[in-house]
């Protein structure tokens, strides 16, 4: 049996110092999604992380874009190995596609009427596999116009294949959260 004391605990401790980071992430990204360039990053910036390709080689500009967004975040990415680099350009990517919203991220995915097989891939996918998922979805919540909550998204992103058992916690957070919303969602069209 689970014990629910200690997932909750786990799932709080998603590193507040990195879900600081990530909200601060958000918000300087954020800003520049709705003023056009008159925050700390300029619109080109902004574009940069748009189109930057994670998993792909980052190009000067965007490696400069990135690096500015991190610093303005509070982050001090100097002496990240590559890894490091991946995982906050996936979530810097995400952010500038996406946008942030507070809430839950298994209800925005319900909200966004994301199926339950691409939740259940989302969930159930590690390391390449869940790296090529995740800028699909975010298009996909993009489009739909539901902004995920990068708490849980970054957290999920940062832990994924490194501590599988905050990763795991979110996970389960995530999934309880999304079935919850869609089992609601159907009692009521019923």
């Amino acid at each position: 049996m689970l014990n629910t004391e200690g997932v909750s605990a786990c799932i709080d401790d998603v590193s507040s110092r990195e879900n600081s980071s990530i909200g601060k992430l958000a918000q300087v990204i954020g800003q520049a999604r709705l003023d056009g360039g008159l925050s700390n990053l300029s619109n080109g910036e902004r574009v940069a992380l748009f189109r930057l390709d994670p998993d792909g080689e980052l190009r000067p500009h965007q490696v400069a874009a990135l690096a500015r967004a991190l610093i303005h975040a509070g982050l001090e990415p100097e002496t990240w190995q590559p890894e490091t680099w991946r995982r906050w350009a996936l979530i810097a990517h995400g952010i500038a596609l996406a946008g942030h919203a507070n809430g839950f991220l298994g209800e925005q995915l319900q909200k966004a009427n994301v199926s339950e097989s691409r939740v259940t891939k989302l969930l159930t996918s590690r390391g390449d596999a869940f790296r090529q998922l995740l800028p699909r979805l975010l298009r996909l919540l993009a489009s739909k116009e539901v902004a995920p909550n990068w708490h849980e998204f970054g957290g999920l992103i940062i832990h994924e294949s490194r501590d599988e058992t905050k990763a795991e916690a979110i996970r389960m957070k995530i999934a309880g959260r999304y079935f919850s919303a869609l089992a609601k969602a159907d009692k009521s069209a019923a």
